[in-house]
């Protein structure tokens, strides 16, 4: 990844309370957000990040271009979930966030979330798309959600517009048991031209293939000298996941363990009967005969 200046749009319309994804749609996004900060920054730290919110009464500006991620959080945080999505305004601001940078050797970037319906017609959003094109702003576009065939067409062909040498792309990414920045990060949006892009585009044919069957013999598919920074996100993504699994196994294995009664060995005394074969209580006599001694040799 090279120096960018990247905006954010997130989705926190209604439809973004529905916990078809884990834990939420607007949770997943916050987890997200997060990832992709993290990827950017790591990747050239003279890279920025601005979030945006589309939801409501109209889009907000939430964070300005920063390095600080305590800034992006703070964003997140004050994003409440309420309204309709505005994708085609939502876009422009962003855009024209992303004209106000200070660094204007930055390349430009929007990344848009959308899990709600859109109610721009294709027309439009193919107009759209040749501004963002002809001012060489790169978008990619998380599809998540709210996958109708009516979405999804106006989304590719919004795609197909603006995609110009630097690469826009498409993520369609269904309901299912993964996290969404899991999704994400293997991805052609944070791997760049190389890396899970290549292994994403692999099986389009000849060329395409080869790449992405080149990338099996590398841990996770991706090339460390190509692009380490990902690479280490996803092995520390994998170790993290394994010690929650050997925490969640270690939490069940104690809980079936308190269920199990220890037994409780048992003394050579208890191990008596109660009451001898005369009716009188066990080891009475061994007292009372020790006690006999015991004036014998008193008396003596």
């Amino acid at each position: 990844m090279g120096l960018e200046a990247t905006m954010i749009v997130v989705d926190n319309s209604e439809s973004s309370r529905n916990g078809d994804y884990v834990p939420s749609r607007w949770e997943a996004q916050v987890d997200a957000v997060n990832l992709i900060f993290q990827s950017k920054t790591n990747a050239n730290p003279e890279s920025s990040v601005g979030l945006m919110s589309m939801g409501g009464s109209g889009p907000e500006v939430l964070t300005t271009l920063t390095t600080n991620p305590g800034k992006v959080l703070d964003g997140l945080h004050r994003t409440r979930v309420k309204g309709d999505s505005h994708f085609y305004t939502g876009i422009m601001i962003a855009a024209l966030a992303l004209k106000h940078r200070q660094n204007h050797n930055q390349k430009l970037r929007i990344i848009v979330f959308t899990c709600s319906a859109i109610n721009e017609s294709t027309k439009t959003l193919t107009t759209l798309a040749k501004k963002m094109k002809k001012n060489s702003v790169n978008i990619d576009i998380v599809a998540f959600g709210d996958l109708s065939e009516e979405k999804l067409e106006k989304l590719r062909a919004f795609n197909e517009t603006v995609n110009g040498a630097e690469g826009s792309h498409l993520e369609v990414i269904p309901p299912g048991p993964n996290l969404l920045s899991d999704s994400i990060i293997t991805s052609p949006i944070l791997a760049g031209e190389g890396g899970a892009a290549a292994a994403g585009g692999g099986g389009a044919g000849g060329a395409g293939g080869d790449a992405g069957a080149g990338n099996d013999s590398f841990e996770f598919g991706v090339d460390p000298s190509v692009d380490p920074e990902l690479a280490l996100v996803l092995r520390m993504s994998m170790e993290e996941e394994k010690e929650r699994q050997e925490r969640d196994k270690r939490a069940r294995e104690e809980a079936e363990g308190k269920t199990n009664l220890e037994t409780v060995p048992e003394g050579k005394e208890e191990s008596q009967p109660l009451l001898d074969s005369a009716g009188e209580p066990s080891g009475s006599k061994k007292r009372d005969q020790k006690g006999g001694d015991d004036e014998d040799m008193d008396t003596a």
